[in-house]
């Protein structure tokens, strides 16, 4: 049959259309795939592998994720290298940069004698100069040696609290270095004594702001011990220490664990210091304590290298010469050893000659017994009102020439040792010196010892019997700032405070009241105080102000002149511009014009103060007048 051409002519057109189509898919999928798999290759040879390649006809597409700028910007033109550069189509993102993290600020204040050290990163620019200018207003001529950074971040929370205590605890002490971190502050610190020591600790904890971190490590040197002393004794009442002393921590805690195996029990403080005479002393002293754990009952004193141990009058013979013999051989060749046995009661000496002095809480001594003749009564009547004062010294004492030999050198060893109490007695015989009473130090009890095991001699006995009561302990005792400004209310209730009219100097009146503040405040060293003075509101708003400071000033210089610290006291003066009571009577403006002394403390008590009043005596003025500003007489009573 035969076709038409009708139907032949499309019939052809259709299949060579057919024919271009699939030609041309297949053309471009092959030119697809090869460029796609072209541009992977090259950038997984480069080590590229966060893209994506896929081709889309010409068009080659980069999909993924960069890791920064650089990569994307790397990628494209690697792949740009492959094919036509116009034919790369970017897809790619890149990771989100992240904030810079803050870096940890902190400062490190180095203080000695050569001058101030700074060293460490800061959070503000303006903050470096600022420190510096602060660590040089310390103290006249001081060197700073500025190696401060900073770094344009914001304040972290706790920074500024931190380095202002930073830098008033570097006023406080010469030599140290303090560390300041955002709400943290570690200190180091040397001082010149224990006593010293535990004053600047209780000053310091008062100025830390509420909710910072301090680390405070400060230290005292070791005191030169002379005699080097260490007394143990067992009897009816346990265990214990009279005097410990030790040249190395180590040492020291030999010995104590000594004493807890010989049944010491409870806190025992054990100086450690200089002047030891063997660095064998822990090992000597063990050797002795283990003696007298033999023994059942008995001491043993150290004095320098001299040894004496004292059995118990009960202690068999045969018992303590094995004692002594393991005792002797124990001890280093320094060391030497004498030991006494006591006689049992029935064979002692009945009525023996006494001397005794009693200590009373008021300070006053009552001494009676036996002296030897009227120059030795003399001499310890003079050195008793030299330990204790000339007035509260009464001496009622006997003389007896037949009186053992030595006999003055023990009495004043005992009242020597008697000074170290608060309250106590003092008991001499010939075969013993006892010391009892109470006292506000720890470390009496071992002043004690060392000054009888000094001053009585080797193989000498003695006992000492102390109680330490923290409510006598000065340093123990620190009122806290709140119990300061009730104290200061107190005084300023009792008295007023007196100016003239119109002028900044106190009225002799007013002795009495700036005595005692001066001695309240010196019990309360470093208190941070605003002395803030107010007027009436009679005269001018000007007037009332000058007046106000000045007579503050006149306060803080007057306290200055008593040997109080006022390196943190400021005076202001607001005028008439904080009443308290209504200006338009009298007694309102008399109420008005006012002292007040303020904490300052975010946990301030209330604040204390006192009239500024007319003066009720014409006596004279003692404020220094060179130091304060007077302005004008006003014409109105003030």
């Amino acid at each position: 049959m035969r076709l038409s051409p009708r139907l032949v002519a499309p019939a052809v057109f259709a299949v060579a259309t057919a024919l271009a189509v699939m030609g041309a898919t297949w053309a471009a999928g092959v030119i697809e795939t090869r460029s796609a798999q072209a541009v992977r290759t090259k950038l997984l040879t480069e080590g590229i592998d966060f893209a994506a390649v896929s081709a889309d006809g010409l068009q080659v597409w980069l999909t993924g994720t960069a890791p920064n700028e650089a990569a994307r910007f790397r990628a494209i033109n690697l792949a740009g290298s492959v094919v036509e550069a116009s034919r790369v189509r970017d897809g790619l993102d890149v990771t989100p940069v992240r904030a810079i993290e803050a870096p940890r600020f902190s400062v490190e204040m180095l203080r000695n004698d050569d001058g101030v050290s700074l060293i460490g990163l800061l959070p503000k620019a303006e903050g470096a100069e600022d420190l510096a200018a602060a660590a040089r207003d310390l103290a006249a001529g001081l060197k700073v040696a500025n190696m401060l950074e900073t770094a344009d971040f914001p304040i972290p929370e706790g920074w500024d609290a931190a380095l202002d205590y930073g830098l008033q605890a570097l006023k406080i002490l010469p030599r140290s270095k303090i560390s300041v971190w955002a709400g943290r502050v570690s200190i180091t610190a040397i001082s010149d004594s224990a006593e010293e020591k535990a004053k600047l600790e209780g000053q310091l904890l008062r100025l830390a702001p509420e909710g910072m971190e301090l680390v405070m490590n400060i230290s005292a040197p070791r005191p030169v011990l002379t005699p080097f002393t260490l007394r143990f004794v067992l009897d009816a009442e346990g265990a214990r220490f009279d005097a410990c002393s030790a040249d190395t921590a180590r040492a020291r805690d030999r010995i104590l664990a000594a004493g807890a195996k010989a049944g010491v029990t409870g806190e025992t403080a054990c100086t450690i210091g200089l002047g030891v005479p063997s660095p064998r002393w822990a090992a000597a002293v063990e050797a002795a304590m283990a003696a007298v754990a033999e023994l059942g009952a008995g001491s043993v004193t150290f004095s320098d290298a001299d040894v004496t141990l004292e059995g118990s009058p009960d202690t068999p013979q045969q018992t303590f010469d094995r004692a002594v013999g393991e005792l002797e051989a124990a001890l280093p060749r320094v060391f030497s050893l004498r030991a006494t046995l006591p006689p049992k009661a029935a064979d002692a000496v009945a009525g023996p000659a006494e001397f005794t002095a009693t200590l009373s809480d008021e300070g006053r001594v009552q001494m009676n017994g036996r002296l030897t003749d009227d120059l030795t009564r003399r001499a310890v009547d003079s050195f008793a009102r030299a330990q204790f004062g000339a007035a509260k010294v009464h001496t009622a004492a006997r003389l007896d020439p037949d009186l053992p030999e030595g006999w003055p050198a023990r009495v004043l060893a005992g009242l020597e040792a008697l000074a170290e109490l608060q309250s106590g007695q003092l008991l001499v015989r010939a075969d013993t010196v006892e010391v009892s009473g109470v006292t506000g130090s720890k470390q009496a009890s071992g002043k004690i010892s060392q000054v009888l095991s000094a001053r009585l001699g080797q193989g000498q006995t003695f006992k000492v019997a102390v109680r330490y009561d923290e409510k006598l302990d000065p340093t123990a005792a620190l009122p806290t700032p709140a119990e300061c400004m009730t104290r200061i209310g107190r005084v300023l209730n009792a008295q007023k405070i007196a100016f003239p009219p119109g002028s900044a100097e106190i009225e002799g009146a007013a002795r009495g009241t700036m005595d005692g503040l001066a001695e309240v405040l010196r019990d309360c060293p470093g208190l941070p105080v605003e002395i803030a003075g107010h007027t009436d509101s009679q005269g001018s708003e000007g007037g009332n102000r000058a007046l106000s400071q000045a007579r503050a000033e006149a306060v803080l210089m007057a306290l200055q002149g008593r040997r109080v610290d006022v390196s943190r006291m400021k005076a202001v003066g607001y005028g008439e511009a904080r009443p308290i009571a209504d200006n338009r009577d009298e007694a309102g403006r008399e109420a008005n014009r006012r002292i007040e002394f303020t904490l300052l403390a975010e946990d301030a008590p209330p604040t204390a103060a006192v009239s500024a009043d007319e003066p009720t005596a014409d006596e004279p003025s003692f404020a220094p007048k060179e130091m304060t500003r007077r302005p004008k007489r006003r014409p109105e009573t003030d």
